[in-house]
């Protein structure tokens, strides 16, 4: 069923879990991360980050995930990530998109806050949900350019009381595309955020990190965690073990089956997780 992210994240954080967001990068990943959802009786975020936007508009995109979450027996949100541009966000509202994050996290405070208020205030007249970002994750990548920044808890208060965002990104120690659990996460940082902020929080780069920390997070205020790194290395792994196997086949179909299926183990591990910090 189709579902905005202020729904989901209202539901999950008044039990106190975390609700885990794919970033897809194709229609047949997206269909194993709702059929992993169902699995788990859990609600789930597909999101689409700038890459993919790049190479698919906003406006296929958006109908196809729409009709895939609204065939779904769980909650299903269609989430366009990380997006700088204000064209583009308004291009995708009126595509279908159920969420949009503006990311003003490069932008001085003053200037962050009130662009992201321009966008909270243009998508409330569609009954769309808005994710901003207070702080800044880098990129575990060459030639990098994003700052790393970590919240200031004040400035987090009064931008999402200021802004009125359904959700709060922000840093404490994530990095974007790291391959191993090796973030250092500050505890402290996060506490002094969960008892400062009453908005619903985002943590990004949630692939690089620990389990431990992760139950930690989804435990306290942290309600929705962006995963890609985790599906990415999956299919990588599986499709790279499927030509080694098969060298004479080129179906497409064939040769990315075991990758499809071990993106739909990943994900129901870490909705799982998520869904039962506590538990575990």
């Amino acid at each position: 069923m189709r579902a905005t992210l202020s729904e989901i994240v209202r539901t999950t954080r008044s039990d106190r879990r975390g609700v885990a967001g794919f970033n897809i990068f194709g229609l047949d990943e997206a269909c194993r991360v709702v059929a992993a959802a169902e699995r788990t009786k859990q609600p789930v975020i597909i999101m689409t980050n700038k890459e993919l936007v790049r190479a698919i508009p906003v406006e296929v995109l958006a109908p196809a995930l729409q009709a895939l979450a609204e065939r779904a027996s769980v909650p299903v949100c269609v989430h366009l990530d990380h997006t700088y541009e204000l064209s583009q966000i308004e291009r995708a509202i009126h595509a279908g998109y159920s969420s949009v994050m503006y990311d003003g996290s490069q932008l001085p405070f003053t200037e962050n806050l009130a662009t992201t208020l321009q966008v909270v205030q243009i998508a409330r007249r569609f009954g769309v949900s808005v994710e901003g970002e207070i702080g800044s994750v880098s990129y575990n990548e060459v030639g990098n350019t994003i700052r790393h920044e970590l919240t200031n808890p004040a400035e987090a208060a009064q931008f999402a009381e200021e802004t009125g965002v359904d959700a709060v990104a922000i840093s404490v120690g994530t990095i974007h595309k790291l391959t191993e659990p090796r973030a250092h996460i500050s505890r402290d940082l996060l506490t002094e955020i969960f008892n400062t902020v009453a908005t619903p929080l985002v943590i990004h780069g949630t692939s690089g990190v620990n389990e431990e920390d992760l139950r930690f997070m989804a435990a306290g205020r942290v309600a929705k965690f962006n995963i890609g790194t985790n599906l990415r290395r999956a299919w990588g792994r599986h499709t790279a073990k499927a030509f080694a196997r098969h060298p004479g086949e080129f179906d497409r179909l064939t040769l990315t089956a075991e990758a499809l299926e071990a993106i739909e183990a990943e994900a129901v591990r870490m909705i799982t997780l998520l869904a039962s910090p506590e538990s575990r």
